[in-house]
Formats: C-alpha cells, sequence, structure tokens
C-alpha cells in the first residue's frame, strides 16, 4: 500500500481550510441579511435616480476590489429592495 506524499497531504489541508473559510464567509454574510431582513426600517426616502447611482458605486467598489464579494452582494440587495416596484 502506497503512502500518500506530504506534499499531496498539505495541499489537501490547504483545499478543505479553503472550502471551510468560505462557508464561514457565506454564513456570516447570509447571518448578516437575515438579520437585516427582520430588523424593521425607515420608509425609503431616496429617489429612483439616487438609488441606481448608489448601486452604480457600489458595483465600482466591488470592481476596485475595496468592497469584498459578500459586502457587495449584501448592500446591491439592500438597495434593490429600495426600488420602489410600480
Amino acid at each position: 500500500m502506497a503512502r500518500s506524499s506530504f506534499g499531496k497531504r498539505d495541499r489537501d489541508q490547504a483545499k478543505k481550510a479553503k472550502a471551510a473559510a468560505k462557508r464561514e464567509r457565506q454564513q456570516r454574510a447570509f447571518e448578516t441579511k437575515r438579520d437585516e431582513a427582520l430588523t424593521p426600517r425607515e420608509p425609503a426616502t431616496a429617489s429612483t435616480d439616487d438609488l441606481l447611482r448608489r448601486i452604480e458605486e457600489v458595483h465600482q467598489r466591488y470592481d476596485e476590489g475595496t468592497l469584498s464579494y459578500e459586502d457587495f452582494v449584501v448592500a446591491k440587495a439592500d438597495l434593490l429592495g429600495q426600488l420602489p416596484v410600480d
């Protein structure tokens, strides 16, 4: 029976650690979004143009790398949720 190399073992451990960190980030993002959904909000007073401008800013910050993916998703969902639906 052949033994695994140390390199393979290290790669497997690194892969598992990366997957665990990703699950943790996703769970935190989900919990944050859930908590925000349960928190009562003030009525939206921003205009549609202002909300669209803020969504564009969120996209720009994400593209520049100053906003993490999880924060991008939460911010975008929040802003889209404030858009009036006719």
